[in-house]
């Protein structure tokens, strides 16, 4: 019985770390170079665990990691709101090491600020 204990145990502990491995940190997006631009929306992929958008930004495209579905819906911005050709305001932080990726900390749509924290 203690050996099942023992195996079951270490089996959530490498099942937690393998999913700790797969999550990105926000720390890997470099706070101190928020990029504030208008452009428009390329793709949308509106699913969890968080919802992107590919843009153009300095003449190159960029992947955008906006908020889970939840949060966005919670705070009224629907899939929607974000399709192909939508014009929107981004204030975004690039990834350090990653080029073409940043991480969205507030997106305007049509005027409305939502905050995506």
């Amino acid at each position: 019985m203690k050996n099942i204990k023992s195996i079951c145990l270490s089996l959530v502990v490498l099942l937690c770390a393998s999913f700790t491995v797969l999550h990105h940190g926000w720390a890997d997006y470099d706070q101190t170079k928020p990029q504030d631009f208008t452009t428009k929306i390329e793709e949308s992929i509106y699913e969890n665990p968080h919802v992107l958008a590919k843009v153009k930004y300095n003449k190159e495209m960029y992947t955008v990691f906006l908020a889970p579905t939840s949060r966005m819906t919670d705070r009224g911005l629907t899939g929607d709101m974000i399709q192909k050709g939508t014009s929107v305001r981004l204030v975004a932080y690039p990834h350090k090491t990653e080029k073409g990726e940043m991480r969205a900390e507030r997106i305007f749509v049509d005027g409305k600020k939502f905050e995506l924290r």
